[in-house]
């Protein structure tokens, strides 16, 4: 008799989750094989996601090959349908790679419909992202291990890359006019309230009078030649904004150090030379003007940032946190030459500006404000003779054309009395002035504005604002002419004397004696 043995059934080990002892890339293969077959079953589910996927994003390489092969047929126009992208397959070479007709009936055989074509598309894009990002933390990681590597070379490298990545997430969705019609009539609501100002008041009545104020999400660029007054102009304009209208405005000085800016901006407001707040000799008079003056900067909402050759990318992140923390109003950059775009690799200086201009304007949109740029011209003024040969052109905008196509607004500072011009050709004079000449304005008029310019206080005035009899404190003396007749008893020969016959005696309080 054979003995009967009892077996234990052996337990079948439970499978290992995927990211146990490891790690996977992000992905989404399933949802990708479900948006390739939508897309060859319905007629238009490409053009609902044409602007959101693009063949990299796919995680395996046959769907990039059939998403490529989708996008040759949409740009010939034609169907798209399992046959359509079978025989574009076929034409390319690489349907068998794909795994031939087979799979391209399997994807359409997933789906039904296209009802979450968009929602999946976006997951497909957020696994790419991510993707990315694992791959450039990756890169960092290994060159920061390499002990001939520059540390702020790496970190701006870092973050050029990782602006390229943030500019491909950065996507607005359409809207429908309705909602924008009610913001463009709230605008001019406020206008109106303003009385026409429906930007930012620079506080030149002239210039704001032609520009409405510095409208929202617009690139304004400010040019001129060395020792026209470019600083002085955006100090002036600063000090009206922030002072006069309360409104937080950020500088981002790459040319002097906050120190320095300060000491134009004390020029300014308090009426003192250069020289003086350099110096600090000034006399008591002048020291009590001084810790008059100043009080009206303290507490004044202006931020500076001297931080040199400032890359776009670290602007960008510091604009960000400014207008969060501080709710800032208006970016003033001192000038848009000194910016670069490290990190990033260009064939010639031309492309790196054309780059800061065109991230500067996105900036300017996406933070909803405007951005005041200064600008460098090259020495084609120079060249030129005559009145109207010194006058700045946007051709003389300096490394590149870029820089005119995405302002919305391109403003010359010139001073004619600075190349010896004493007066224009119906005989006004030039002194103390400086031209503010709008040669674009991509959403009003062009013109001249004439400022007064006070260079001994590096300072910008209305042209109504000067005070005829200069700056000082003069005291006010009362004339014996302003005196209350009525108040003091006239001498006793007055009293006495008669009225000649030609003066008669008024019949009534009201009449005239003569």
């Amino acid at each position: 008799m054979v003995e009967k043995r009892n077996y234990k059934k052996r337990e079948t080990p439970s499978p290992i989750p995927a990211n146990e002892y490891g790690k996977l890339p992000p992905q989404a293969p399933e949802l990708e094989e479900d948006v390739l077959g939508a897309i060859m079953l319905e007629k238009d589910a490409y053009t609902m996601i044409s602007d959101i996927l693009k063949p990299e994003y796919f995680y395996k390489t046959v769907h990039q090959k059939i998403f490529e092969a989708i996008i040759d047929l949409a740009l010939l126009q034609n169907p798209i349908d399992m046959h359509t992208v079978t025989e574009m397959l076929r034409r390319k070479g690489t349907l068998d790679e794909v795994g031939g007709p087979y799979y391209i009936t399997l994807l359409t055989s997933r789906v039904s419909s296209a009802a979450h074509l968009i929602y999946h598309s976006q997951i497909i894009v957020q696994k790419y992202l991510a993707r990315e990002l694992i791959r450039l933390s990756s890169e960092i990681q290994t060159k920061a291990f390499d002990e001939k590597m520059d540390v702020d070379d790496l970190m701006q490298e870092a973050e050029g890359k990782l602006f390229e990545i943030t500019q491909q997430n950065l996507k607005r969705d359409v809207v429908q006019i309705n909602p924008v019609i009610e913001e463009a009539r709230e605008r001019m609501k406020d206008a109106a309230k303003k009385q026409g100002a429906s930007g930012l008041p620079s506080g030149f009545d002239a210039l704001d009078k032609i520009t409405s104020g510095w409208q929202k999400s617009d690139l304004i660029i400010i040019a001129a030649r060395p020792a026209m007054g470019k600083t002085a102009f955006i100090l002036s304009m600063a000090k009206n904004m922030a002072v006069d209208h309360n409104s937080p405005v950020a500088i981002f000085s790459l040319e002097m150090s906050n120190v320095q800016l300060v000491n134009r901006l004390l020029m300014n407001v308090c009426n003192l030379e250069g020289e003086k707040i350099k110096n600090g000799q000034l006399t008591p008079a002048e020291w009590e003007r001084f810790d008059k003056d100043v009080n009206n900067l303290y507490g004044a909402p202006i931020y500076v940032d001297d931080t040199p050759s400032l890359s776009v990318f670290e602007l960008r992140s510091k604009a960000r946190r400014l207008v969060k923390e501080h709710n800032i109003q208006c970016i003033i950059i001192d000038y848009l030459q000194l910016m670069n775009a490290s990190g990033l690799s260009f064939g010639s200086r031309e492309q790196e500006v054309s780059l800061i201009s065109r991230s500067l304007k996105g900036l300017a949109k996406e933070l909803d404000l405007p951005i005041i740029a200064l600008s460098q011209l090259n020495r084609g003024v120079e060249g030129r003779t005559g009145i109207d040969g010194k006058r700045p052109q946007l051709s003389d905008l300096r490394e590149s054309g870029a820089i005119e196509q995405d302002a919305d607004m391109v403003c010359f500072i010139h001073r004619p009395e600075y190349y010896g011009i004493p007066a224009d050709s119906q005989g006004n004079s030039y002194e103390g002035i400086a031209e503010i000449i709008i040669s674009k304005h991509r959403n009003g008029a062009v013109g001249d504005v004439k400022l007064k310019f006070k260079k001994t206080y590096a300072k910008f005035l209305n042209l109504t604002d000067e005070n005829p009899f200069g700056d000082g404190n003069f005291a006010v003396i009362s004339s014996k002419m302003n005196t209350d007749f009525e108040s003091e008893t006239p001498p006793e020969y007055l009293q006495t004397a008669p009225l000649p016959e030609y003066i008669q005696t008024p019949s009534s309080p009201g009449d005239v004696p003569f």
